[in-house]
């Protein structure tokens, strides 16, 4: 786990270094601390000879002046240094989780749909918002106070063994419990740590769910019923981090324990070595002191290792997202300045969600550039899977889908997903401006190219009357706008990109028939010298098609011109005929045709 923490912990080195000479610092005024206390009880009270030849004769009221200065001194130094070490610590830890997280978003915006659809996106949440500061307290709770435990450690230890190294080996005695404790304990702190870990990403799942349905938790009055799953989730989570603050100071508590068994024994001995002359009471109470000051950095050592167990938990997970290969292998072709011609073909295409369980199979189709194809079908054809291989949101399972001759696996995404338009079902709109909205696909647009596009959509005289124009920040998902004027605000979006392939999903589908033909007068002007397709439902739309490919199954079972296919007498003028195909009715599955 280090060692692929530490890419992210090179850029702030010079920062670390900063840290750790302040670790150096922190600890020589921590060797200070007793120091004034023997000189008051040794030299002051007890009339012996300071040491110090520069401060030898000085009066007594003069020297206790001079240590309570010197006690003073070395505390607000220590202090003033733990604040500022403190500072940089959390500093190094905040970039160290800032740039986690931004690489840990940036992967997940490329692994591909696929591996979306495996996951719950409250979770993915919870690892970007939660997981990631485990980093920060690997660092910053967890190596740095080791690192300057074992200094500190080293320091007394120094100091220690010259004044009593009898005491001092009786006060080490406890180091093999602690570590003993430590190994103990970590594995179930680890467990339970990752329970918690797990109760809390549901829990953002759920919400985010409930949130997201919201219209459909009401429509069925189910919030009675979503308020008991929460809190089941919820109560199910706070059980976990109970029995992990529980864990955590039954250690804490067993720690304490053994290291107060230590001091009493260094007590006991000490005061049996003041009773027989070998050491003075000043020297007892400075060893004593030194002694707080050992089991500190031990104390430290042994707390932070847990943080650390806990910490372990979370930078797992966030690696195990950063450690997923892409599913999309990205190409290496791009298309030229002039951009595709738009000639594409699908040659014995099958796709699979799941191993097994095929949604398209043997699909061999030739559109050439600029034709217009509407792709028709009952719900779970297949339609908008087989729209999906295009722009490679998933890889064909077998068999090739090639744009310009060449399989689209061969280019760069972003080479090939800046050739194609798309507005998709539901309409997506972001929590930015109108403006921002439609330039999306193309930032940097100039108004008059946004405008003409919104015009097209006939979506520009809804704009204007919002309350800041195009400015206005649109609520998040839209919810200030209609579920048409959401499309249409899509359409324009794909109508500002000027892609050589359009992608259309049932794009008026939400759109009432006056507005719809409107709309589709600016489409068709879009489409004019574009390859197109269509996922249709209504017949308008189809009518307006070079080409119609009707899907069942997954399988194409009929493709042709709308004369074509009425003559052929087939599926499609089974649709035709019974009316599945109207104005305001999907398709359905129908009866045989006669």
């Amino acid at each position: 786990m280090l060692k692929k923490i530490l890419p992210y912990l090179a850029p702030h080195r010079w920062r670390l270094a900063w840290a750790l000479a302040q670790v150096f610092l922190i600890t020589g005024f921590e060797l200070l601390k007793p120091w004034p206390l023997q000189v008051v009880i040794d030299n002051v009270l007890g009339g012996k000879p300071i040491a110090l030849t520069a401060l030898q004769g000085t009066p007594p009221k003069l020297l206790l002046i001079f240590a309570c200065i010197g006690l003073v001194v070395v505390h607000l130094g220590s202090g003033a240094l733990t604040l500022l070490h403190n500072y940089t610590a959390i500093r190094v830890g905040q970039n160290m989780v800032n740039d986690l997280r931004g690489a840990l978003y940036a992967h997940l915006q490329r692994l591909s749909l696929a591996f979306h659809d495996r996951q719950r996106v409250g979770d993915l949440l919870y690892r970007i918002t939660a997981d990631s500061f485990a980093v920060q307290t690997m660092i910053m709770n967890g190596l740095l106070p080791i690192l300057s435990a074992v200094v500190l450690l080293a320091g007394m230890l120094i100091i220690l063994f010259p004044l009593d190294a009898t005491l001092t080996l009786l006060a080490l005695t406890v180091v093999p419990v602690l570590f003993a404790l430590i190994s103990g304990f970590n594995r179930k702190i680890i467990e339970v740590a990752g329970d918690v870990r797990t109760t809390e990403s549901r829990v953002y799942s759920l919400v985010h769910w409930a949130m997201s349905s919201i219209k459909v938790v009401q429509a069925f009055a189910r919030e009675d019923d979503e308020h008991r799953r929460f809190m089941g989730a919820s109560r199910e989570s706070l059980r976990a981090t109970l029995r992990l603050y529980s864990w955590q100071t039954f250690y804490s508590g067993a720690v304490n324990g053994v290291i107060a068994g230590g001091t009493a024994l260094v007590v006991y001995a000490g005061a049996q070595a003041v009773i027989s002359g070998a050491l003075t009471v000043g020297q007892l109470i400075v060893f004593i002191s030194y002694l707080a000051q050992l089991y500190a950095p031990i104390n430290q050592i042994t707390q932070s290792w847990g943080l650390i167990a806990g910490a372990r938990v979370g930078t797992r997970r966030v690696f195990e997202v950063l450690d997923a290969e892409p599913d999309l292998i990205d190409g290496s072709l791009s298309f030229p300045p002039q951009g595709a011609r738009g000639d594409v073909r699908l040659s014995g295409v099958g796709f699979c969600y799941r191993l097994g369980t095929p949604v398209l199979r043997g699909i061999d189709l030739r559109m050439p550039a600029g034709a217009k194809v509407a792709i028709v079908g009952p719900t779970g054809a297949g339609k908008s899977t087989l729209a999906s291989l295009l722009p490679r949101f998933y890889d064909a399972s077998e068999g090739s889908v090639e744009i310009d001759g060449v399989d689209v696996r061969e280019y760069s995404l972003k080479s090939l997903r800046s050739q194609i338009a798309l507005v998709l079902q539901p309409p997506l709109i972001f929590p930015l401006s109108a403006r921002d909205n439609i330039a999306y696909g193309r930032p940097g647009a100039d108004d008059a190219a946004i405008e003409r596009a919104a015009r097209l959509a006939h979506i520009h005289e809804r704009i204007a009357l919002l309350p800041d124009g195009y400015d206005t920040i649109i609520g998040e998902a839209g919810v200030s706008l209609s579920e048409g004027e959401k499309q249409r605000i899509t359409i324009a979006r794909a109508l500002l990109r000027d892609a050589s392939i359009l992608i259309l999903d049932e794009p008026t589908s939400a759109l009432d028939v006056a507005t719809e033909a409107l709309v589709m007068a600016g489409i068709e002007r879009l489409m004019t010298g574009r390859t197109t397709f269509i996922i249709a439902h209504r017949l308008s739309t189809v009518e307006r098609c070079d080409q119609i490919v009707v899907l069942q199954g997954g399988a194409v079972v009929e493709q042709g011109s709308l004369s074509e296919l009425l003559r052929h007498n087939g599926v499609f003028a089974g649709y035709y005929r019974s009316r599945f195909y109207s104005e305001n009715e999907p398709i359905a599955e129908p009866a045989i045709a006669s």
